[in-house]
Protein backbone atom coordinates (compact mmCIF):
# COMPACT_ATOMS: atom_id res chain seq x y z
CA UNK A 1 0.00 0.00 0.00
CA UNK A 2 1.30 3.44 -0.93
CA UNK A 3 1.32 5.84 2.00
CA UNK A 4 0.78 9.49 1.18
CA UNK A 5 2.61 11.66 3.66
CA UNK A 6 2.07 15.38 4.25
CA UNK A 7 4.77 17.69 2.89
CA UNK A 8 7.91 18.16 4.94
CA UNK A 9 11.72 18.02 4.93
CA UNK A 10 12.97 14.92 3.15
CA UNK A 11 16.65 14.65 4.04
CA UNK A 12 16.79 12.58 7.24
CA UNK A 13 20.35 13.54 8.16
CA UNK A 14 19.66 17.23 7.65
CA UNK A 15 16.40 16.92 9.60
CA UNK A 16 18.11 15.22 12.54
CA UNK A 17 20.91 17.80 12.54
CA UNK A 18 18.45 20.72 12.45
CA UNK A 19 16.20 19.21 15.11
CA UNK A 20 19.13 18.63 17.43
CA UNK A 21 20.60 22.04 16.70
CA UNK A 22 18.03 24.82 16.34
CA UNK A 23 14.74 23.12 17.16
CA UNK A 24 12.61 26.26 17.38
CA UNK A 25 13.84 27.58 14.03
CA UNK A 26 13.35 24.13 12.49
CA UNK A 27 9.72 23.86 13.67
CA UNK A 28 8.92 27.47 12.77
CA UNK A 29 10.34 26.97 9.28
CA UNK A 30 8.32 23.76 8.88
CA UNK A 31 5.09 25.65 9.51
CA UNK A 32 6.02 28.51 7.22
CA UNK A 33 7.19 26.26 4.41
CA UNK A 34 4.86 23.27 4.58
CA UNK A 35 1.64 24.37 6.30
CA UNK A 36 -0.73 22.96 8.89
CA UNK A 37 0.52 19.36 8.98
CA UNK A 38 4.15 18.48 8.36
CA UNK A 39 5.81 15.08 8.10
CA UNK A 40 9.45 14.30 8.85
CA UNK A 41 11.45 11.41 10.23
CA UNK A 42 13.79 11.13 13.18
CA UNK A 43 15.45 7.77 12.71
CA UNK A 44 12.74 5.10 12.40
CA UNK A 45 10.03 7.35 13.85
CA UNK A 46 7.51 9.16 11.65
CA UNK A 47 6.78 12.59 13.16
CA UNK A 48 3.70 14.65 12.29
CA UNK A 49 3.97 18.29 13.31
CA UNK A 50 0.48 19.76 13.80
CA UNK A 51 0.20 23.52 13.25
CA UNK A 52 -3.57 23.88 13.23
CA UNK A 53 -5.69 24.63 16.35
CA UNK A 54 -8.44 22.20 15.35
CA UNK A 55 -6.00 19.34 14.84
CA UNK A 56 -4.39 20.06 18.20
CA UNK A 57 -7.82 20.09 19.83
CA UNK A 58 -8.59 16.74 18.19
CA UNK A 59 -5.51 15.21 19.85
CA UNK A 60 -5.64 16.87 23.27
CA UNK A 61 -9.39 17.21 23.86
CA UNK A 62 -11.66 15.35 21.49
CA UNK A 63 -9.87 11.98 21.28
CA UNK A 64 -7.15 11.84 23.96
CA UNK A 65 -7.72 8.10 24.34
CA UNK A 66 -6.13 7.57 20.91
CA UNK A 67 -2.87 9.21 21.97
CA UNK A 68 -0.42 8.37 24.74
CA UNK A 69 2.60 10.21 26.06
CA UNK A 70 5.63 9.97 23.80
CA UNK A 71 7.80 6.91 24.57
CA UNK A 72 10.89 9.09 24.20
CA UNK A 73 9.72 11.29 27.09
CA UNK A 74 8.97 8.26 29.27
CA UNK A 75 12.29 6.63 28.41
CA UNK A 76 14.38 9.70 29.16
CA UNK A 77 12.61 10.82 32.35
CA UNK A 78 11.55 7.59 34.07
CA UNK A 79 14.74 7.31 36.16
CA UNK A 80 14.00 10.61 37.84
CA UNK A 81 10.22 11.13 37.88
CA UNK A 82 8.98 7.56 37.42
CA UNK A 83 5.30 7.17 36.55
CA UNK A 84 3.71 10.36 37.82
CA UNK A 85 0.82 12.25 36.23
CA UNK A 86 3.23 13.73 33.68
CA UNK A 87 4.20 10.41 32.07
CA UNK A 88 1.60 7.78 33.01
CA UNK A 89 -1.20 6.76 30.63
CA UNK A 90 -4.59 5.06 30.56
CA UNK A 91 -6.23 3.93 33.79
CA UNK A 92 -3.08 4.57 35.85
CA UNK A 93 -3.01 8.20 34.74
CA UNK A 94 -6.73 8.65 35.42
CA UNK A 95 -6.38 7.16 38.91
CA UNK A 96 -3.29 9.21 39.77
CA UNK A 97 -4.97 12.35 38.47
CA UNK A 98 -8.00 11.72 40.72
CA UNK A 99 -5.71 11.28 43.72
CA UNK A 100 -3.56 14.35 43.04
CA UNK A 101 -6.31 16.75 41.94
CA UNK A 102 -7.61 17.67 45.44
CA UNK A 103 -4.15 18.97 46.36
CA UNK A 104 -4.65 21.70 43.75
CA UNK A 105 -8.17 22.71 44.72
CA UNK A 106 -8.57 26.47 44.36
CA UNK A 107 -9.13 27.05 48.08
CA UNK A 108 -6.19 24.83 48.98
CA UNK A 109 -3.64 26.64 46.82
CA UNK A 110 -4.93 30.05 47.95
CA UNK A 111 -3.44 29.25 51.37
CA UNK A 112 0.02 29.11 49.80
CA UNK A 113 -0.04 32.77 48.73
CA UNK A 114 1.61 34.01 51.91
CA UNK A 115 4.45 31.49 51.52
CA UNK A 116 5.12 32.72 47.99
CA UNK A 117 5.26 36.37 49.08
CA UNK A 118 7.31 35.64 52.22
CA UNK A 119 9.98 33.71 50.32
CA UNK A 120 10.16 36.40 47.64
CA UNK A 121 10.62 39.02 50.36
CA UNK A 122 13.43 36.97 51.91
CA UNK A 123 15.16 36.85 48.52
CA UNK A 124 14.82 40.61 48.06
CA UNK A 125 16.16 41.23 51.58
CA UNK A 126 19.35 39.45 50.52
CA UNK A 127 19.88 41.66 47.46
CA UNK A 128 21.91 44.86 47.55
CA UNK A 129 21.40 48.08 45.65
CA UNK A 130 23.59 47.88 42.53
CA UNK A 131 23.94 44.07 42.59
CA UNK A 132 24.50 42.25 39.33
CA UNK A 133 22.74 38.89 39.32
CA UNK A 134 21.62 36.16 36.96
CA UNK A 135 17.89 36.67 37.28
CA UNK A 136 17.10 33.28 35.71
CA UNK A 137 19.17 31.57 38.41
CA UNK A 138 17.57 33.69 41.14
CA UNK A 139 14.07 32.75 39.97
CA UNK A 140 15.01 29.05 39.85
CA UNK A 141 16.27 29.17 43.45
CA UNK A 142 13.21 31.10 44.61
CA UNK A 143 10.60 28.84 43.05
CA UNK A 144 12.46 25.76 44.31
CA UNK A 145 12.28 27.09 47.86
CA UNK A 146 8.57 27.87 47.38
CA UNK A 147 7.73 24.41 46.06
CA UNK A 148 9.81 22.84 48.85
CA UNK A 149 7.71 24.65 51.44
CA UNK A 150 4.29 24.25 49.82
CA UNK A 151 4.86 20.63 48.75
CA UNK A 152 6.83 19.31 51.73
CA UNK A 153 6.56 22.02 54.41
CA UNK A 154 10.38 21.95 54.30
CA UNK A 155 12.92 24.75 54.07
CA UNK A 156 15.39 23.54 51.44
CA UNK A 157 17.33 26.78 51.20
CA UNK A 158 20.62 25.06 52.07
CA UNK A 159 20.11 22.34 49.48
CA UNK A 160 18.58 24.52 46.73
CA UNK A 161 21.85 25.12 44.87
CA UNK A 162 22.82 21.44 44.69
CA UNK A 163 19.26 20.32 43.91
CA UNK A 164 19.00 22.93 41.16
CA UNK A 165 22.22 21.68 39.58
CA UNK A 166 20.94 18.10 39.74
CA UNK A 167 17.64 19.02 38.08
CA UNK A 168 19.42 21.02 35.37
CA UNK A 169 21.63 18.02 34.63
CA UNK A 170 18.56 15.78 34.42
CA UNK A 171 16.75 18.16 32.06
CA UNK A 172 19.79 18.54 29.80
CA UNK A 173 20.27 14.77 29.73
CA UNK A 174 16.61 14.10 28.87
CA UNK A 175 16.61 16.74 26.12
CA UNK A 176 19.75 15.28 24.59
CA UNK A 177 18.52 11.69 24.71
CA UNK A 178 15.15 12.45 23.13
CA UNK A 179 17.01 13.01 19.86
CA UNK A 180 19.60 10.28 20.53
CA UNK A 181 17.95 6.86 20.33
CA UNK A 182 21.33 5.21 20.98
CA UNK A 183 23.53 6.22 23.90
CA UNK A 184 25.83 4.57 26.44
CA UNK A 185 23.88 2.63 29.08
CA UNK A 186 23.60 4.26 32.49
CA UNK A 187 25.36 1.40 34.28
CA UNK A 188 28.67 2.09 32.53
CA UNK A 189 30.92 3.98 35.00
CA UNK A 190 31.76 6.85 32.63
CA UNK A 191 32.48 10.27 34.20
CA UNK A 192 29.18 11.62 32.80
CA UNK A 193 27.18 8.66 34.11
CA UNK A 194 28.82 8.90 37.54
CA UNK A 195 27.98 12.60 37.71
CA UNK A 196 24.35 11.88 36.77
CA UNK A 197 24.18 9.08 39.33
CA UNK A 198 25.38 11.39 42.12
CA UNK A 199 22.92 14.08 41.07
CA UNK A 200 19.93 11.75 40.85
CA UNK A 201 20.84 10.08 44.16
CA UNK A 202 20.78 13.49 45.84
CA UNK A 203 17.30 14.16 44.47
CA UNK A 204 16.09 10.70 45.46
CA UNK A 205 17.48 10.86 48.99
CA UNK A 206 16.11 14.35 49.58
CA UNK A 207 12.58 13.50 48.46
CA UNK A 208 12.35 10.01 49.97
CA UNK A 209 13.66 11.08 53.38
CA UNK A 210 10.89 13.69 53.60
CA UNK A 211 8.20 11.22 52.45
CA UNK A 212 9.30 8.47 54.85
CA UNK A 213 9.48 10.84 57.82
CA UNK A 214 6.01 12.19 57.06
CA UNK A 215 4.53 8.72 56.52
CA UNK A 216 5.97 7.63 59.87
CA UNK A 217 4.63 10.66 61.75
CA UNK A 218 1.20 10.60 60.11
CA UNK A 219 1.03 14.35 60.61
CA UNK A 220 -1.10 16.56 58.37
CA UNK A 221 0.94 19.72 57.84
CA UNK A 222 -1.49 21.21 55.34
CA UNK A 223 0.99 20.89 52.47
CA UNK A 224 0.68 19.06 49.16
CA UNK A 225 2.55 16.02 50.48
CA UNK A 226 -0.02 15.55 53.24
CA UNK A 227 -2.73 15.64 50.58
CA UNK A 228 -0.93 13.00 48.53
CA UNK A 229 -0.44 10.71 51.53
CA UNK A 230 -4.06 11.05 52.68
CA UNK A 231 -5.64 10.89 49.22
CA UNK A 232 -8.21 8.13 48.69
CA UNK A 233 -9.45 7.13 45.26
CA UNK A 234 -13.25 7.39 45.34
CA UNK A 235 -13.48 4.78 42.58
CA UNK A 236 -11.70 1.95 44.44
CA UNK A 237 -10.97 3.25 47.96
CA UNK A 238 -7.24 2.78 47.45
CA UNK A 239 -4.37 5.02 48.50
CA UNK A 240 -1.04 5.69 46.85
CA UNK A 241 1.89 3.41 47.55
CA UNK A 242 5.18 4.94 48.73
CA UNK A 243 6.48 4.59 45.18
CA UNK A 244 3.47 6.38 43.72
CA UNK A 245 3.76 9.18 46.27
CA UNK A 246 7.46 9.41 45.44
CA UNK A 247 6.77 9.63 41.68
CA UNK A 248 4.09 12.30 42.10
CA UNK A 249 6.15 14.28 44.59
CA UNK A 250 9.22 14.18 42.33
CA UNK A 251 7.12 15.24 39.33
CA UNK A 252 5.55 18.14 41.23
CA UNK A 253 8.85 19.17 42.76
CA UNK A 254 10.67 19.40 39.42
CA UNK A 255 7.85 20.63 37.18
CA UNK A 256 6.40 22.83 39.91
CA UNK A 257 9.42 25.11 40.12
CA UNK A 258 11.13 24.78 36.73
CA UNK A 259 8.29 26.11 34.58
CA UNK A 260 7.32 29.03 36.83
CA UNK A 261 10.95 30.08 37.22
CA UNK A 262 11.36 30.22 33.46
CA UNK A 263 8.12 32.19 33.06
CA UNK A 264 9.30 34.74 35.63
CA UNK A 265 12.80 35.05 34.11
CA UNK A 266 11.39 35.73 30.64
CA UNK A 267 8.84 38.17 32.08
CA UNK A 268 11.49 40.20 33.92
CA UNK A 269 13.66 40.24 30.79
CA UNK A 270 10.78 41.50 28.65
CA UNK A 271 9.90 44.19 31.19
CA UNK A 272 13.51 45.38 31.25
CA UNK A 273 13.34 45.68 27.45
CA UNK A 274 9.95 47.46 27.33
CA UNK A 275 9.86 50.51 29.60
CA UNK A 276 6.28 51.53 28.74
CA UNK A 277 4.89 48.13 29.71
CA UNK A 278 7.01 48.17 32.86
CA UNK A 279 5.69 51.63 33.82
CA UNK A 280 2.08 50.57 33.28
CA UNK A 281 2.60 47.44 35.37
CA UNK A 282 4.22 49.36 38.23
CA UNK A 283 1.39 51.91 38.17
CA UNK A 284 -1.19 49.14 38.63
CA UNK A 285 0.78 47.51 41.44
CA UNK A 286 1.35 50.83 43.23
CA UNK A 287 -2.30 51.82 42.93
CA UNK A 288 -3.64 48.52 44.24
CA UNK A 289 -1.01 47.72 46.87
CA UNK A 290 0.68 50.94 47.89
CA UNK A 291 3.51 49.85 50.19
CA UNK A 292 1.90 46.69 51.57
CA UNK A 293 2.72 43.21 50.35
CA UNK A 294 0.38 41.51 47.86
CA UNK A 295 -1.99 38.76 48.94
CA UNK A 296 -4.05 36.16 47.13
CA UNK A 297 -7.11 38.39 47.58
CA UNK A 298 -5.42 41.17 45.57
CA UNK A 299 -5.09 39.13 42.36
CA UNK A 300 -8.50 40.06 40.86
CA UNK A 301 -7.46 43.74 41.17
CA UNK A 302 -4.23 43.13 39.23
CA UNK A 303 -5.54 42.39 35.68
CA UNK A 304 -2.59 43.98 33.86
CA UNK A 305 -0.18 41.85 35.90
CA UNK A 306 -2.07 38.81 34.64
CA UNK A 307 -1.92 40.10 31.05
CA UNK A 308 1.84 40.66 31.28
CA UNK A 309 2.41 37.07 32.47
CA UNK A 310 0.14 35.60 29.77
CA UNK A 311 1.89 37.57 27.04
CA UNK A 312 5.29 36.51 28.35
CA UNK A 313 4.16 32.88 28.25
CA UNK A 314 2.89 33.40 24.72
CA UNK A 315 6.30 34.57 23.54
CA UNK A 316 8.31 32.16 25.68
CA UNK A 317 6.10 29.24 26.76
CA UNK A 318 7.93 27.32 29.52
CA UNK A 319 6.58 24.08 28.04
CA UNK A 320 7.36 24.80 24.39
CA UNK A 321 6.19 21.55 22.82
CA UNK A 322 4.21 18.42 23.60
CA UNK A 323 4.16 15.06 21.82
CA UNK A 324 1.91 12.01 21.72
CA UNK A 325 2.26 8.49 20.36
CA UNK A 326 -0.61 7.45 18.07
CA UNK A 327 -2.21 4.31 19.58
CA UNK A 328 -4.40 3.43 16.58
CA UNK A 329 -4.34 4.45 12.93
CA UNK A 330 -6.27 7.70 12.44
CA UNK A 331 -7.31 10.17 9.76
CA UNK A 332 -6.21 13.73 10.38
CA UNK A 333 -5.86 16.71 8.08
CA UNK A 334 -6.68 14.57 5.07
CA UNK A 335 -3.90 12.07 5.78
CA UNK A 336 -3.70 8.60 7.29
CA UNK A 337 -1.43 8.56 10.33
CA UNK A 338 -0.31 5.08 11.30
CA UNK A 339 -0.24 3.57 14.76
CA UNK A 340 3.13 4.15 16.41
CA UNK A 341 3.70 7.51 14.77
CA UNK A 342 4.37 10.62 16.87
CA UNK A 343 2.31 13.81 16.69
CA UNK A 344 4.14 16.95 17.77
CA UNK A 345 2.35 20.15 18.81
CA UNK A 346 4.43 23.20 19.61
CA UNK A 347 3.10 25.95 21.86
CA UNK A 348 5.96 28.13 20.65
CA UNK A 349 5.04 27.72 16.97
CA UNK A 350 1.30 28.25 17.46
CA UNK A 351 1.81 31.25 19.74
CA UNK A 352 4.03 32.97 17.15
CA UNK A 353 1.69 32.30 14.22
CA UNK A 354 0.83 35.56 12.43
CA UNK A 355 -2.54 34.12 11.38
CA UNK A 356 -3.70 34.39 14.96
CA UNK A 357 -1.44 37.03 16.51
CA UNK A 358 -0.91 40.54 15.20
CA UNK A 359 2.81 41.36 15.32
CA UNK A 360 3.51 37.90 16.74
CA UNK A 361 7.05 38.70 17.91
CA UNK A 362 6.05 41.92 19.73
CA UNK A 363 5.45 42.12 23.49
CA UNK A 364 1.89 43.48 23.74
CA UNK A 365 0.18 42.44 27.01
CA UNK A 366 -2.98 44.33 25.98
CA UNK A 367 -3.79 41.55 23.53
CA UNK A 368 -4.90 39.57 26.62
CA UNK A 369 -7.45 42.15 27.73
CA UNK A 370 -10.84 40.74 28.82
CA UNK A 371 -12.60 39.04 25.91
CA UNK A 372 -9.40 37.99 24.14
CA UNK A 373 -10.51 34.36 24.02
CA UNK A 374 -13.23 35.27 21.51
CA UNK A 375 -10.61 36.63 19.11
CA UNK A 376 -8.19 33.69 19.07
CA UNK A 377 -8.84 29.99 18.33
CA UNK A 378 -8.73 27.87 21.47
CA UNK A 379 -5.51 26.04 20.66
CA UNK A 380 -3.59 28.92 19.18
CA UNK A 381 -2.67 29.60 22.83
CA UNK A 382 -2.16 26.63 25.14
CA UNK A 383 0.84 27.16 27.44
CA UNK A 384 -0.55 24.63 29.92
CA UNK A 385 -1.59 22.02 27.34
CA UNK A 386 -5.24 21.02 27.25
CA UNK A 387 -7.89 18.37 27.71
CA UNK A 388 -7.72 15.71 30.45
CA UNK A 389 -3.93 16.13 30.63
CA UNK A 390 -3.97 19.92 31.07
CA UNK A 391 -1.29 20.97 33.57
CA UNK A 392 -2.65 20.05 36.99
CA UNK A 393 -0.79 22.92 38.64
CA UNK A 394 -1.81 25.71 36.23
CA UNK A 395 -3.70 27.77 38.83
CA UNK A 396 -0.89 27.32 41.33
CA UNK A 397 1.65 28.50 38.73
CA UNK A 398 -0.35 31.57 37.66
CA UNK A 399 -0.94 32.59 41.27
CA UNK A 400 2.74 32.16 42.11
CA UNK A 401 3.91 34.10 39.04
CA UNK A 402 1.57 37.02 39.79
CA UNK A 403 2.41 37.26 43.50
CA UNK A 404 6.16 36.94 42.96
CA UNK A 405 6.13 39.46 40.11
CA UNK A 406 4.11 42.02 42.09
CA UNK A 407 6.38 41.66 45.13
CA UNK A 408 9.53 42.12 43.05
CA UNK A 409 8.24 45.05 40.99
CA UNK A 410 7.23 46.94 44.15
CA UNK A 411 10.82 47.06 45.28
CA UNK A 412 13.28 46.62 42.42
CA UNK A 413 14.24 48.23 39.15
CA UNK A 414 16.18 46.21 36.58
CA UNK A 415 18.82 47.18 34.07
CA UNK A 416 19.82 44.55 31.54
CA UNK A 417 23.60 44.17 31.51
CA UNK A 418 24.73 45.12 27.97
CA UNK A 419 26.56 42.79 25.61
CA UNK A 420 24.41 39.70 26.23
CA UNK A 421 22.86 37.60 23.50
CA UNK A 422 19.89 35.97 25.18
CA UNK A 423 18.19 33.24 23.20
CA UNK A 424 15.72 30.53 24.21
CA UNK A 425 17.21 27.11 24.89
CA UNK A 426 14.57 24.48 24.02
CA UNK A 427 15.40 21.65 26.41
CA UNK A 428 12.46 19.93 28.11
CA UNK A 429 11.48 23.46 29.15
CA UNK A 430 12.33 26.77 27.48
CA UNK A 431 15.17 28.34 29.44
CA UNK A 432 17.14 31.49 28.57
CA UNK A 433 20.45 30.05 27.37
CA UNK A 434 23.30 31.19 29.61
CA UNK A 435 21.00 33.04 32.00
CA UNK A 436 19.98 36.71 32.16
CA UNK A 437 22.41 39.11 33.82
CA UNK A 438 20.65 42.09 35.38
CA UNK A 439 21.79 45.03 37.50
CA UNK A 440 19.36 45.62 40.35
CA UNK A 441 18.41 48.91 41.98
CA UNK A 442 16.01 49.80 44.74
CA UNK A 443 12.99 51.76 43.61
CA UNK A 444 12.97 55.42 44.54
CA UNK A 445 9.88 55.35 46.75
CA UNK A 446 11.30 57.06 49.83
CA UNK A 447 11.38 53.78 51.79
CA UNK A 448 14.57 51.94 52.71
CA UNK A 449 13.98 48.48 51.28
CA UNK A 450 17.49 47.37 50.37
CA UNK A 451 20.41 47.05 52.71
CA UNK A 452 23.05 49.18 51.01
CA UNK A 453 26.45 47.58 51.20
Amino acid sequence: MVVHYPPGPQNMLSTLRNFRGERLAFLMNNRAQYGDIVHFRLGPRHIYQLNDPDMIQYVLVKHPEKFHKSPALKRTTRKVIGQGVLTSDGELHQRQRRLVQPAFHYKRIAAYGDVMVDYTTQMLDGWRDGDERDIAHEMMQLTMRIIGKTLFDADISNEAEALGAAITLGIETAAQRITQPIYLPDWLPTPANLERRRAFNLLEQTIMSIIEARRASGEDKGDLLSMLLMAVDEADGGKMSNQQVRDEAMTLFIAGHETTANALAWTLLLLAQHSQVEAKLRAEIDQVLGDRQPTFQDLPQLPYTDMVIKESMRLYPPAWTTTREVMETIELGGYTISKGSIVLMSMYVMQHDARYWREPDAFIPERFAPGWEACVPKYAYFPFGGGPRVCIGNQFAMMEAALVLATIMQRVEFLLVPGQTIVPDPLITLRPRGGVQMRLFERERGIEYFHNS
